[in-house]
């Protein structure tokens, strides 16, 4: 399904990037960081003068030396070289709002839409060919059937974007934009210098948010159905900010600052950092921030470091933050052993072993001459396995790996132990199979019990996971680690075992020197769940083009799926207000905006000053206690109370809702959920509406005591035709959490 000379593109593309290659070298000790000056001055900007005469202030003549890059199309600021001297002295300028480094961030569907109640057959309108989505990943193939432009007319006359061309990369009336960024770092072997991806994730990214159909895809049998994005019709967007070292701060900005001016409708961003930063002091946010102003809503993968609470990492309260739930798809791979004891793990198996073979124990195959212990090769590290021992043998291994230290040696499968939850299955470049820790101590023992071990692991086979859906363990967990008072992640949506489009150039595994070609794979991750939200919300802005992104992240979150909190103790913590149920939510009767002027009030209260505001964002904000709000006010679809006191609980939450259902309609409020001893009252709780677009407030108030240290109920606002919930949750922090 491919096209023609894929192969020789990517040859000539690897002699390409061994001769544009270069290393960015510090000067002096210096270290580029990110100069954040807020909104866009109006009228004529030249950024590069404006930010060369800032640096003149510290280096004189020779400040354009130091300037790396101007942000200047949608937001003001720039990259620098500065030593920490020097970066202390640009923090006290006026100007600046924020300075950071430019540090790196990491990349974190024949079933999936079916399964959460979104089927091909969906009511659909003409305007979702008009709908653009950014997907701001590793690029994408384009040659993918997932992406044919058959049918498809020009593109929209709101397009203001370009197509970076190359000679393996063309656009077409499906891919209408495509860019690269790669100035803060250099070319390796592995990337390709133009929109192409190389690595996999962008294109998977992409198909499942906006893919075209096609039938009788799978991963080489496995997951085998029609393949399709959540927009079939909309157009796509490429801003390749992602490489072989990861995504830099600056790159994901100067996306931003590009994809704003462009004309997206809906960014998709399935990157993130490994900490938690203020929001002005992190890319992502500041962007996100940006692109809300002009009306696009930015949907971000919560992060990969759950279960554990406080793990999310993309989590500004004017983007989505989406956490990832499993579907009724999952995959076991057996291992027989010589013993005729049989064990059941978890992988994405597609290779056969159709004999048995010698299994040796990592530890004791150490390699001595590349001066590794059997510590080490325990584990099974990348060449700390001597190929002497390991060869044609099946090895051992004390935790998971990606299978590349067993395959640089010879072996011809892996067995791993392993603490995790079994949960998820990946490929991995070899037969192999992810073991519970009390199997590997049992196949350990076995191995020690026997000069003449042998085993053999099964193909894997797919089953019916009837638990589904659960928020998968890997899937970062709130709270809001910057407010507390407002509840992340947002929402959640399929990412494990999700089948997308997949570069064929790219291994199955991700492990150099696993042969198998594909065109679909199936991988897991917070990073799959994103573009189903994604999907989700460009489905909406088709029925609605004119609803801001605070309207559309409310009718996503007050539409969604209620979970169960047995399956997740963490709760709203761990998938939010719940399942993303798409087909819901385009006719969602009240939502509950949020735009600009909130998010000011906000971050007024917040303690940012009216200075920083200003130029944040370009209009003329006065912070006061009269134009201050707490963050329980925010206009925000959930409500969350923040307690030190089980014995103690009091809070109450202002709240605007408006008419988007029919015209003339009465909602009576009910609440459910709540534990005896916790009192919720809403007031009013009727809201008589006459007209569409009318807003209505109300109060909703908490008081009383809680046994449990998370504590949920609901609010539901209810006509008789449309039921708009909004999750409760109690969070007490002098309790250990769990």
């Amino acid at each position: 399904m491919a096209r023609k000379n894929t192969f020789l593109w990517f040859v000539l593309l690897g002699l390409i990037c061994c001769l544009v290659g270069t290393a960015a070298a510090d000067d002096d000790g210096r270290k580029e960081y990110i100069v954040y000056m807020g909104a866009k001055p109006p009228g004529d900007f030249l950024a590069y003068d404006t930010h060369t005469n800032i640096l003149q202030e510290i280096f004189g003549s020779k400040a354009s030396t130091f300037l790396v890059h101007s942000y200047e199309r949608s937001f003001n600021g720039f990259v620098a070289k500065l030593t920490q001297e020097e970066m202390q002295q640009m923090k006290g300028l006026d100007e600046v709002i924020t300075i950071f480094p430019n540090e790196k961030k990491h990349l974190l569907t024949t079933r999936s839409w079916d399964y959460i109640g979104f089927p091909q057959q969906v009511k659909r309108t003409s305007i979702e060919s008009d709908v653009i989505i950014g997907v701001f990943d590793s690029g994408i193939w384009p040659e993918s059937d997932s992406f044919d432009d058959k049918e498809f007319g020009p593109p929209p006359s709101k397009w203001m974007g370009s197509c970076q061309g190359f000679s393996n990369f063309t656009c077409n009336n499906k891919i209408i934009g495509a860019r690269y960024y790669r100035r803060f770092g250099h070319f390796t072997q592995e990337d390709m210098p133009s929109p192409r991806d190389s690595k996999g994730h962008g294109t998977h990214i992409a198909s499942i948010a906006a893919g075209g159909l096609v039938n009788m895809a799978s991963l080489m049998g496995y997951a085998s159905g029609t393949a399709r994005g959540g927009v079939p019709s909309a157009r796509i967007a490429v801003y390749k900010i992602c490489w072989s070292d990861g995504c830099n701060d600056a790159e994901i900005l100067a996306a931003f600052d590009d994809a704003i001016a462009d004309g997206v409708d809906i960014i998709s961003l399935s990157v993130g950092g490994k900490t938690s930063k203020d929001y002005f002091a992190d890319s992502i946010a500041i962007g996100a921030f940006h692109a809300m102003k002009k009306g696009i809503l930015t949907s971000n993968a919560a992060g990969n470091d759950g279960p554990n609470l406080g793990t999310i990492t993309n989590f500004s309260p004017w983007s989505l933050s989406v956490a990832a739930t499993t579907i009724d798809r999952k995959f076991v791979t057996k291992a027989q052993l010589g013993g005729s004891d049989v064990y059941e793990g978890v992988s994405i198996n597609t290779f056969e072993q159709n004999d048995m073979y010698p299994v040796i124990d990592g530890g004791d195959a150490p390699n001595t001459a590349g001066g590794f212990t059997s510590r080490e090769s325990s584990s099974c590290l990348p060449k700390s396995l001597n190929p002497e021992l390991v060869k044609g043998k099946i090895v051992f291994c004390n935790r998971e790996t990606s299978g590349e230290g067993a395959l640089l040696a010879g072996a011809v499968g892996t067995l791993m132990a392993d603490t995790r939850p079994q949960d998820s299955s990946r490929s991995y470049p070899l037969p192999a199979s992810r073991l519970s820790s009390q199997d590997g101590n049992n196949i350990s023992n076995y191995i020690s019990s026997t000069s003449n071990a042998t085993a053999s692991i099964l193909k894997s086979t797919e089953m019916n996971d009837t638990n589904a859906p659960y928020v998968v363990s890997f899937s970062s967990r709130g709270p809001n680690p910057a407010t507390l008072d407002i509840l992340k992640p947002d929402i959640a949506a399929p990412g494990v075992h999700i089948l997308a489009a997949w570069p064929p150039i790219y291994p199955v595994s991700g492990v150099k020197g696993d042969s198998r070609s594909v065109l679909y794979n199936i991988i897991s991750g917070t990073s799959m769940a994103c573009p189903h939200a994604t999907g989700a919300a460009a489905y909406i802005k088709s029925f609605h083009p004119t609803w801001s992104p605070g309207a559309i992240k409310s009718a996503l979150m007050t539409t969604a799926t209620p979970m169960n909190a047995e399956k997740n103790p963490e709760a709203e913590f761990a998938y939010g207000a719940g399942n993303i149920n798409p087909t819901k939510s385009v006719d969602p009767g009240l939502v509950y905006d949020a735009d600009v002027t909130d998010y000011i009030k906000f971050l007024c209260g917040r303690g940012y000053s009216s200075g920083a505001l200003r130029r944040i964002t370009g209009e003329n904000v006065v912070c006061s206690a009269a134009t201050s709000r707490t963050a329980r006010n925010l206009n925000y679809p959930s409500f969350t109370l923040i307690s030190s006191d089980m014995k103690a609980i009091t809070g109450m939450f202002n709240r605007t809702a408006t008419n988007v259902g029919s015209a003339e309609s009465t909602y009576k409020a009910t609440v459910s959920g709540a534990p005896e001893g916790l009192a919720i009252q809403v007031v009013p709780d009727t809201l008589s509406f006459t007209s569409l677009g009318q807003k209505l407030s109300f109060v909703l108030q908490v008081e009383g005591r809680v046994e449990e240290s998370i504590v949920s109920a609901s609010l539901v606002w209810n006509d008789g035709v449309h039921q708009v919930r909004s999750p409760i949750v109690v969070l007490v922090l002098a309790c250990k959490m769990k």
